[in-house]
């Protein structure tokens, strides 16, 4: 048997026994568990758990391993996910004129800190052109206008297809996506805004934080829904600011913020630590 992690992550109804026969069916077949975590919403009574484990002292094959899987969730009311690590995630990047955010990913991949596969990166705006060929990454630029955002999306839709992306991040990509398209990848579309969600989602989220005075800017990072910058959250950062800082100050201090979140959103993810539950999220650190 191979010796890479197998991602388990479950969420359910709370029970007596749950950890118990999630550990004893990997203990009979001779499976090490390599690290578990759990939590449980004690205002819902609902579970969540992550574990990972190892085949490698094993006799059972994964296809094995979840046809016994199945009647436990079955009578647990589970959900349920398993991740092999051996089958790496495509992730593609949309980003815009502004690809600080992208060129973030970018480094941090080739640098090995994210642990996937990039086939493209895609915008609306030639400018990132350059930053991300460095990067040996195929670059698509496909304009996009009010009158032709659905056609643009449906070739968004193609080149996602050909490429196997199931993984897409909008690094600052600032374009409002169908809920066709949002429904066709349930949370495995991430976006960074560049605000303390749930204040000031929108356009122009530092001008409005500048013209109330906050004391506090932020970023976050959430999977994308339906309703505009309100998806499950995965990751936020923040930093103060005072009566000195100007708009400016504020834009240039957020972009750091939005880049740190970003990186470390999309790593939480592809490292199978997110659970998503109605609006909220629990995060396995």
């Amino acid at each position: 048997m191979s010796t890479h992690p197998v991602h388990l992550l479950v969420s359910c109804p709370d029970s007596s026994g749950l950890v118990s026969a999630m550990t004893g069916l990997l203990a009979e077949q001779r499976i090490n568990i390599l690290d578990l975590d759990q939590h449980t919403d004690s205002a819902e009574n609902w579970f969540f758990a992550r574990v990972a484990f190892d085949l490698a002292g094993s006799d059972v094959a994964l296809p094995d391993l979840i046809k016994l899987w199945q009647p436990i969730a079955e009578s647990r009311n589970m959900s349920w996910r398993l991740h092999d690590t051996e089958q790496r995630r495509r992730m593609a990047i949309l980003v815009g004129q502004r690809d600080q955010c992208g060129r973030e990913l970018l480094w941090r991949w080739e640098d090995g800190q994210l642990d996937c596969d990039i086939p493209l990166v895609i915008s609306n705006h030639p400018d990132a052109r350059d930053h991300v060929e460095r990067f040996g990454v195929p670059f698509h630029v496909l304009p996009v206008s009010r009158e032709k955002s659905a056609e643009q999306e449906r070739d968004i839709r193609s080149l996602l297809e050909q490429h196997n992306v199931d993984l897409v991040v909008l690094a600052r990509y600032m374009q409002i996506l169908s809920p066709q398209f949002v429904n066709w990848l349930p949370n495995r579309i991430i976006n960074i805004h560049h605000s303390f969600l749930p204040a000031f989602a929108g356009s122009k989220p530092y001008h409005q934080a500048f013209a109330r005075g906050v004391k506090v800017i932020g970023a976050t990072c959430h999977y994308v829904t339906e309703e505009l910058d309100a998806g499950p959250i995965i990751e936020q950062a923040v930093v103060p600011v005072n009566h000195r800082d100007t708009l400016e100050d504020l834009i240039r201090k957020g972009a750091d913020l939005e880049r740190s979140a970003l990186v470390t959103g999309v790593r939480l993810h592809l490292q199978n630590r997110v659970l998503v539950h109605g609006r909220r999220t629990v995060v396995f650190q």
